[in-house]
C-alpha cells in the first residue's frame, strides 16, 4: 500500500489558516455563550464544541507541521472583537454569513461532514439571530429608518434651497424647520402605527370570559364550530375541534366548574393567545418608546446636514461638508442594516449612499429650476 503523499507548502499554509479560524470561531461562540443563559447558552456552547472538533481535525492533518499558532483571518478577528464589545445580534448576523460561505465545500482536504456541519451551523445561527432581531425589531426599526429619513430628507431640503440661490442663513433656518417638522411627524406617525397595531391585536383576542359560555351551548347545534370556521378552519376540522371541546367539558361535569381548564372557547390559554396574534412572536415596541426613538433618531439624522451652517459656513463650503458628513452617516446606517439582516454590509451601505445622494441631487436640480422660473 502506497504511503500517503506529503502535503504541499500551500496545503500546510491553508490548513494552518483553517486551524486558526476554527479556534477563533470556537472562542467567539464561547464568548457569546458567556453573556447568555438557558437554551441559547447551551446551543452556543455546543457550536463552540463543534468548532473545536474541526480544530482538532486540522491539528491531526498537520501533525508535526502544526507550528506556532497563527492569527486568524481579519474577518474572524473582527467577529471576536464584536463578540466582546457589541451585542450578540450583530455578531450572530455576521457569523451566519461566515458559516454560509464556508470554504470546506470546495476543498477536497476537508471532510464532507465538516462542510455539512458548517451549513447546519449557519441555520442554527440564523435561528438565534432571528430571536434577537425579533426582540429589537420595534424600536430598532424606528431608530434606523428614522435616522435615514432625517439624513436624506433634510439633506435634500437643504441642497434644494441652496440650489434656489438662498443665503446660508436661510439654508440654516430651513434645515432647522425641516428637522423639527420631520421629527414631530415621524414621532406622531410611529405612535399611531404602533398603537393601532396593538389595538388591532387586542381586538382579535377572544373575550376573556368566553369560556364560561361553553357549558350552555347546544351540543347538537354545535355553534361552537362556527367560531373555529370564522377563524379560518375548514368545516370538518372545525366540527372535530368543537367536539373535542365538548368531550372535555363532559369529562368535567362532575366538578364544580365544567369549563375549568378551558381557555377562550375551549382553547388552552396559551393557544388562545397564539391564535389571536396569528402566531406572531415579534415584540411590538411600546407606542411612546417607538415615538421617542423616531423623534430622536430623525432629529439626529436631520441635524447632520446643517452642522456646517451652524458654524457660519458659506453655502458652497457648507454644501460640500454636509455632503461628506451625510455620505459617511448613510454608509454607516446602511452597513448596520446589512449586518443585522445577515447581508453584505458594504453592498447595503453603497445602496444607501446612492439613494441618499440621488435624492439630494434631484432636489438640487429642482431648486435650480424653480429659481430660474421665478427669477
Amino acid at each position: 500500500m502506497a504511503a500517503p503523499s506529503e502535503p504541499s507548502k500551500q496545503q500546510i499554509n491553508r490548513w494552518r489558516r483553517y486551524l486558526a479560524n476554527e479556534r477563533a470561531e470556537a472562542a467567539v461562540y464561547r464568548e457569546l455563550a458567556r453573556k447568555k443563559v438557558g437554551e441559547e447558552r447551551s446551543i452556543l456552547l455546543q457550536l463552540a464544541e463543534s468548532e473545536s472538533r474541526h480544530e482538532q481535525y486540522w491539528r491531526d492533518k498537520l501533525g508535526d507541521a502544526v507550528g506556532f499558532p497563527r492569527k486568524p483571518d481579519l474577518g474572524t478577528r473582527a467577529l471576536g472583537f464584536m463578540a466582546q464589545h457589541f451585542g450578540s445580534v450583530f455578531t450572530l448576523a455576521l457569523m451566519q454569513t461566515a458559516e454560509t460561505r464556508t470554504p470546506y465545500t470546495d476543498d477536497i482536504d476537508a471532510s464532507d461532514q465538516m462542510a455539512a456541519d458548517e451549513h447546519v451551523h449557519a441555520e442554527v445561527v440564523r435561528g438565534l439571530a432571528t430571536r434577537g432581531r425579533e426582540k429589537m425589531s420595534g424600536n430598532f426599526r424606528a431608530a434606523v429608518f428614522g435616522a435615514n429619513d432625517g439624513l436624506v430628507s433634510n439633506l435634500a431640503l437643504v441642497i434644494g434651497v441652496m440650489g434656489s440661490g438662498a443665503a446660508s442663513t436661510a439654508v440654516l433656518l430651513t434645515g432647522i424647520s425641516g428637522l423639527l417638522a420631520g421629527a414631530l411627524s415621524m414621532a406622531a406617525g410611529e405612535y399611531v402605527s404602533v398603537k393601532s397595531q396593538s389595538e388591532l391585536l387586542e381586538a382579535s383576542r377572544p373575550a376573556p370570559d368566553a369560556h364560561t359560555l361553553v357549558p350552555d351551548l347546544d351540543v347538537n347545534a354545535n355553534e361552537l364550530a362556527l367560531i373555529y370556521r370564522a377563524r379560518g378552519m375548514g368545516a370538518e376540522a372545525a366540527e372535530t375541534k368543537a367536539q373535542e371541546v365538548f368531550d372535555k367539558m363532559q369529562a368535567r361535569q362532575r366538578t364544580a366548574h365544567p369549563s375549568a381548564g378551558l381557555g377562550a372557547m375551549g382553547l388552552p390559554a396559551a393557544d388562545a393567545a397564539g391564535e389571536a396574534d396569528g402566531g406572531a412572536s415579534g415584540v411590538i415596541g411600546q407606542a411612546w418608546s417607538a415615538a421617542l426613538s423616531s423623534f430622536c433618531f430623525f432629529a439626529t439624522g436631520a441635524f447632520i446636514p446643517i452642522i456646517p451652517f451652524l458654524f457660519g459656513a458659506s453655502t458652497t463650503v457648507g454644501a460640500v461638508v454636509a455632503l461628506v458628513l451625510v455620505a459617511i452617516a448613510l454608509m454607516f446606517t446602511g452597513g448596520v442594516v446589512g449586518v443585522i439582516s445577515g447581508k453584505p454590509p458594504l453592498k447595503r451601505a453603497l445602496r444607501q449612499l446612492v439613494i441618499g445622494l440621488g435624492a439630494a441631487g434631484i432636489t438640487y436640480l429642482l431648486g435650480v429650476g424653480f429659481a430660474a422660473l421665478i427669477g
